[in-house]
């Protein structure tokens, strides 16, 4: 099995059910088939829709496996059956459909796809957008309807080809009304409900992003593949590019408007962590802002590492496919940038090639400072104009002073070509103040020091400045590139700082999975790609450094420095860390149920020994009691005796029905039968048992649509648990009132009211508020009770009773507000719903 291709998968994703996704993966297998493909149908559900049936002809279906579960049987597919088949192409439908348990089957149906794909079969299948696990909670928010069947995103991204079957939501919604998708009693409850317009429209929105994210992924992969580094311009990315000043607010607003305008478009914010004592005005308050403001306008935020800022920002933008860059104008002054050169956005203008570049004004524009800070290095412009100003700038300084002659001593005229020697230091460094001193000080011997006109080295005097100005220049310009030096070290320090801040605080915020984690360091450092490996790999262009035991984070690209060699091995460690917590997650989240499920039988064990061991007794003793020969009871005693044993007997069958149906809600499995029911054919019936109970008037009171043993026993329940607690003298007290398209039962009683701290406990099963143990009984009313209240698509909360005591607020759905067509109803795996 080893030798086989693993094959491979196609999915069809729709919006909604009804766009034609079964029709088309069958119509694909058809056209397969025509061409010569051996193709089988190993699951197609066509709900009852002729077109669809009448594509299965000609395509050969193996039988579906006849599945018992809970004294029903259900079709599923026959795994077994296709694999020993082995045809080229199977058609399975329903990819996030919940196999029914037993037989060895898995428990989902991706997963049997998975091991026909293992065994080399292609398949075609098909899925609804709201069945992706990333978008469960988005669905339900939009359609009201919780999604129990669901499919993990990443089963369908590594789908080999992914087809989007569009329909707008208008001729959907004409497909329902002509009957070509639900029954005809069917339609009107779903126009109103899960197809209106806005609903359809939102998740065909839904479909069409999530597709066109999967399609940018493929793009990008190819993209670097193929080492493709123009850009294509198949989607609007704008990257603004932040250095941290009070400028950046203006340039992300204006970076999302200009990403507004094309639907779609992404907005990206990148700050480079400068390393070479370019990055003066940095503000790590205004980043962390600015970041909060790209995030808050849809956009990520990106901190990237470089010595060039104009290279790696424009080779972020080509990374990311970019189509548009918004720097903002110069904070340098004129003179400023006269003496250090072109700033970064005429850099940037010159090397972006064909992305187009937006430079935006901004109150800060042109305010820099008058000289070049001494912390940045020595720029191209300042290793020229270094040695030029040695030059010229101790001749115009003679020149000027000729002219006046005479106004000035010679320890004034000296002190100024110290002034101009020092300039040139602090301009053009060691070798730059080395020609000033040299020629400052031939210059000062030969027109200011007598005799004028002549070099008088012999002279005292002469040597002595010829000196001082050597010695000056030397101390200047070592101090000069001395604080050069300690600014690179210290800028580096803080761009690998800052690189490492953003990374934590990423970390910190939780929304970092390991993929995210790789996909960010290999941005941070400009490669090709990032990965986690088992050894590391021995190949040209490869930089591999340990992650944890067993692991190495390999990143393909460009040649890292010794410095980005130790950012990265951080990086590495935060990568190592987060596989490590995923590890241990993984076996916290296998161990926890196993926790569980002991505190559970624990709880049970304990508790099920008083609620249990009373009935029994009792209705034990009065049995043996009307045994025994020994004892002639009167017709009185006798009857006592068998109400006393029928009474214990039918507490036992409550507490074991009340435990059956608990079990059979955490499975899932509770079986409902909704009608339409009044309250009057319920509640005699749950109050049979309790005396002191007090009925509100319930004219007017709507029908429910609600299963009427069930709501009998959550009233009973409610009722039973209330009585417990009403002192001696006072009644509970059951009303109902409409609101709506609900009901709310309430159940009042006049006890001690719940303490502060119990709510959140109140629902537990297996346990009593006040008692100090669970040896006083199960405790199991108020959990079945809310069990089944939702069941039945119902709700119930606790309330404080005005006056003191606890108010216990049933709410269920009105039946005319559903429909009344309703039919049986069945939690739990294996049934569509």
């Amino acid at each position: 099995m080893n030798d086989v291709r693993p094959g491979r998968l196609k999915v069809y994703l729709g919006a909604a059910p009804g766009v034609g996704k079964t029709y088309r993966m069958l119509d694909e297998g058809r056209r397969r088939a025509a061409r010569g493909a051996d193709v089988v149908v190993g699951f197609a559900e066509c709900h009852g829709r002729q077109q669809t049936e009448k594509m299965l002809e000609g395509l050969e279906i193996v039988p579906r496996a006849r599945c018992e579960y809970r004294e029903g049987v259900f079709p599923e597919m026959d795994l077994d059956a296709v694999l020993e088949r082995r045809p080229d192409v199977a058609l399975v439908d329903e990819l996030a459909h919940t196999n029914v348990p037993g037989g060895g089957r898995n428990p989902k149906r991706w997963q049997d796809i998975e091991r026909l794909l293992v065994a080399g079969i292609d398949v075609i299948t098909a899925v609804n957008v709201q069945h992706l696990e990333s978008l469960k909670d988005v669905v339900e928010k939009i359609t009201g309807v919780p999604q129990h069947e669901t499919v993990p995103d990443e089963v369908v991204r590594r789908a080999h080809q992914i087809e989007l079957v569009d329909m707008p939501p208008e001729g959907l919604r004409r497909r329902m009304a002509h009957g070509n998708i639900y029954a005809p009693e069917k339609i009107d409850a779903a126009l109103a409900k899960y197809f209106r317009t806005g609903n359809l429209t939102a998740l065909r929105q839904l479909a069409l992003l999530w597709v066109a994210d999967r399609v940018d992924e493929a793009l990008h992969t190819y993209r670097a593949e193929h080492a493709i580094g123009r850009v294509w311009e198949t989607r609007e990315r704008v990257v603004v590019a932040l250095t941290g000043g009070p400028e950046g607010d203006t340039l992300i607003r204006r970076a999302a408007r200009i990403a507004a305008r094309s639907a779609g478009g992404d907005l990206l914010a990148v700050h480079v962590a400068r390393s070479d004592g370019l990055a003066a005005g940095v503000s790590h308050a205004s980043l962390a802002r600015q970041r909060r403001l790209v995030e808050d306008l849809g956009g990520s935020y990106h901190s990237i590492v470089g010595d060039d800022v104009t290279t790696t920002l424009v080779d972020f933008a080509r990374a990311e496919n970019a189509t548009q860059l918004v720097l903002g104008t110069s904070r340098r002054g004129r003179l400023e940038r006269f003496l250090t050169g072109p700033g970064t956005g005429e850099s940037v203008t010159a090397l972006s090639g064909d992305i187009d570049v937006h430079m935006v004004t901004h109150e800060r524009a042109g305010r820099g400072t008058l000289l070049p800070s001494r912390r940045r290095t020595l720029s191209t412009a300042r290793l020229i104009a270094g040695p030029v100003a040695g030059l010229v700038l101790p001749v115009l300084l003679t020149v000027l002073l000729a002219q006046v002659r005479g106004t000035l001593n010679l320890t004034s005229e000296a002190l100024l070509f110290l002034l101009a020697v020092v300039g040139v230091a602090c301009i053009g460094g060691v070798a730059s103040a080395v020609i000033a001193s040299v020629t400052a000080s031939l210059l000062l011997n030969y027109w200011f020091i007598p005799p004028i006109g002549q070099f008088t080295l012999n002279d005292p005097n002469a040597l002595l400045a010829l000196a001082v100005f050597a010695v000056v220049a030397a101390v200047v310009a070592a101090v000069v590139d001395r604080s050069l030096r300690l600014s690179r070290r210290s800028a580096r320090a803080a761009a690998e700082a800052e690189t490492m801040s953003s990374l934590a605080g990423s970390i910190v915020r939780g929304g970092q999975t390991i993929p995210a984690l790789l996909e960010r360091t290999r941005e941070t450092f400009g490669m090709e790609s990032a990965e986690l490996v088992d050894e590391p790999p021995d190949a040209e262009g490869v930089t591999a450094v340990p992650a944890g035991p067993g692991a190495f984070l390999a990143l393909r690209g460009r040649t890292l420095s010794s410095s980005e060699r130790r950012v990265l091995a951080a990086f590495a460690a935060h990568v190592g860390s987060a596989v490590e917590r995923a590890r241990l997650a993984e076996a916290a989240a296998e161990v926890e149920p196993v926790k569980a499920a002991d505190r559970m039988r624990t709880a049970l064990l304990r508790a099920v020994g008083h609620d249990l061991r009373t009935p029994l007794a009792a209705g034990w003793a009065a049995v043996t009691s009307l045994r025994s020969r020994d004892v002639e009871f009167s017709p009185e005693d006798r009857d006592e005796l068998l109400a006393t044993a029928d009474e214990s007997m039918a507490k036992l069958n409550r507490l074991v029905e009340n435990l059956l149906d608990l079990s059979r809600l955490e499975a899932g499995v509770l079986t409902l039968k909704l009608r339409a029911t009044a309250l009057e054919e319920v509640l005699p019936t749950a109050l049979a048992d309790f005396s002191a109970v007090e009925a509100g008037d319930l004219e007017g009171i709507p029908a429910l649509l609600v299963d009427p043993p069930l709501l009998e026993r959550v009233i009973a329940n409610l009722v039973g648990n209330a009585a417990r607690h009403t002192p001696p003298g006072s009644k509970v007290l059951v009303t109902a009132s409409a609101l709506a398209d609900r009901v709310e039962v309430r159940v009042v009683d006049r006890g001690p009211g719940l303490p502060p701290t119990g709510r959140d406990r109140l629902f537990e099963p297996f346990q009593r508020l006040g008692d100090t143990d669970n040896t006083t009984g199960l405790g199991l009313g108020l959990a079945l009770s809310k069990g089944l209240a939702e069941a039945m698509k119902g709700t119930l909360i606790p309330e404080d009773t005005p006056g003191g005591g606890l108010t216990m607020v049933l709410s269920l759905p009105v039946a005319e507000a559903t429909g009344h067509a309703y039919p049986l109803l069945r939690h739990g795996p294996g049934v569509s719903r």
